[in-house]
């Protein structure tokens, strides 16, 4: 197994000139990208940082996001990817936990890195991404080309942590997976075996590449030697535009984007797309008539991925061929999740750990070389999800015959909303500080747009009066804004068990009514 760097030192041995990758008017070729990954690794050396040192990295997708994970891969330093649209508390907390001893951030967040800059408790360093200094920062360019264009003098080896990426928990706090070296390279020869790509072909980067979907497409597309087009942000409008007359042959998006180009862009279906080759999907279920449809406007292959962060990112393929077959009379394969790819095997299990029959519903779990190898500082949370070296993924679905997944529902109470996963429990705890609340649950019910959107359900106090707006400003004054829930109901009484367990299977019927399946 290699590491993650040799991808980049290889292709630009062999083509130097070609575009590594393109931001606005910027165009960095892989010489360039080589040299300036080695100076990023040796400024961090020079820091004192030692292997196995985090770095965390605050920002929208830039030029300079892959070249921090490239130049951080030579160094042995961890990068720590922040997702944007938290909170300062809850950013606070990932950079306190994973024990960062550099924080790089993007000029537009540095004011809200000071907002709690008081209670960090490892950084050492602090780096602005920008070409001057800001208020406490050091500025990222004269810091990084102060440094050699050499090759930084540091063993790094497959077993090494490459990066360090948080998942929510259902107890409310985010979990640190730990992906080493050989489990990410061997995740993008996973890719390339399957989809082999040529050599400038162009990829587009609007997916946020703190998401481990992204994430894995940037480093597999460098592998290929493509172009990456990054965009700051997805814009439905500018994907649109890229896609017909950009020269892009691949795209990654989430559901929600997709649906989001086709209803939002009024002439999306009178364009051509005629270097489109690929478009990926993946991080929540896709609707099939959204599905239906973007197949006949984009004429092009589509494939999903099924995975998670502490799978690196994809356990089992829909592949281009199935949805064919789908389209072809197989309906029924627009609802599955895919099949295992290489390398990998799928089981599913009852609540005692053994496997079931073919066709029974049961927890998803998978298997193989792209796999975390644990959750940083918790044991027993990292036993639990490994148990027995398979990935306990908290999926409910069941296998077919052919060995196609399908995911029914979801053993935890996880809403993913516009590809981002949401979970109930920590909406709830905001909920129930606000005065007026006695009871509360939160669940995700269909939306177009999104997948699903979030819906609290509340019993209020005695003689206590609240609006649905109070209670939704209430929300977005402590958490980040696409947690907080967009409709709100009161009702006398919550359902609950025997044991006193809130049944959101009933405050879902409501919603879902007689859908094939309780997720989006």
């Amino acid at each position: 197994m290699m590491r993650l760097h040799d991808f980049l030192d290889y292709q630009a041995r062999d083509y130097p000139d070609k575009d590594y990758a393109i931001f606005g008017d910027q165009v960095m070729s892989y010489e360039d990208a080589r040299l300036m990954s080695n100076r990023i690794g040796n400024a961090l050396i020079e820091l004192g940082l030692e292997k196995g040192d985090r770095v965390a990295y605050l920002s929208k997708n830039s030029l300079e996001y892959p070249l921090i994970m490239f130049g951080s891969s030579r160094a042995g330093v961890v990068p720590v990817p922040l997702n944007y649209r938290l909170a300062p508390l809850e950013l606070k907390y990932i950079i306190n936990d994973s024990e960062a001893k550099a924080l790089i951030v993007s000029s537009e967040y540095v004011d809200d890195m000071n907002s709690v800059r008081d209670q960090f408790t490892t950084v050492e360093h602090f780096i602005v991404a920008d070409y001057s200094p800001a208020e406490g920062f050091e500025a990222f360019y004269p810091w990084v080309k102060s440094s050699a264009e050499t090759r930084p003098d540091r063993e790094i080896t497959p077993a090494d942590p490459l990066y360090q990426m948080y998942t929510s928990g259902t107890t409310g706090n985010p979990k640190g997976a730990v992906l080493l070296q050989g489990s990410v390279t061997t995740q993008v020869h996973q890719f390339q075996y399957r989809r082999p790509r040529e050599v400038g072909e162009r990829n587009l980067i609007v997916a946020p590449m703190y998401h481990a979907a992204a994430a894995i497409t940037t480093l597999a597309t460098v592998a290929a030697t493509g172009t990456l087009v990054i965009k700051e942000a997805f814009d439905p409008v500018d994907v649109i535009k890229e896609l017909s007359e950009g020269e892009i042959v691949h795209v990654t998006l989430v559901p929600a984007m997709i649906q989001a180009c086709l209803v939002m862009v009024p002439d999306a279906a009178e364009r051509s797309y005629d270097m489109l080759k690929t478009i990926s999907y993946g991080a929540s279920p896709i609707a099939e008539e959204t599905l239906r449809n973007a197949i006949s406007v984009f004429e092009c292959e589509f494939w999903q991925g099924y995975g998670m962060t502490e799978t690196t990112a994809v356990l089992a393929q829909l592949s281009h061929d199935d949805h064919v077959k789908a389209l072809d009379g197989n309906a029924h394969l627009l609802l599955a999740a895919g099949r295992p790819i290489l390398g990998t095997q799928i089981k599913i299990v009852d609540g005692d750990d053994n496997e079931v029959p073919v066709g029974t519903v049961g927890e998803i779990c998978g298997r193989g070389p792209q796999i975390m190898s644990r959750y940083w500082n918790l044991d027993e949370a990292t036993e639990k999800a490994l148990k027995g070296g398979w990935m306990h993924t908290g999926d409910a679905g069941r296998l077919d015959e052919e060995g196609y997944i399908y995911i029914e529902d979801r053993l935890k109470d996880m809403i993913i909303s516009g590809g981002e996963n949401v979970y109930p429990r920590e909406i709830e705890n905001c909920i129930f500080e606000h005065e007026a609340i006695a009871d509360c649950g939160v669940i995700g019910i269909p939306s177009e747009k999104w997948g699903e959107t979030i819906h609290a359900v509340v019993v209020l106090k005695a003689d206590k009066q609240v609006s649905e707006e109070e209670i939704i400003a209430h929300c977005r004054e402590r958490i980040a804004h696409f947690k907080c829930p967009r409709s709100i109901e009161v009702i006398d009484e919550l359902p609950r068990n025997p044991s006193g367990k809130v049944l959101k299977k009933d405050l879902r019927k409501k919603h879902w009514g007689d859908q094939a399946r309780g997720v989006s």
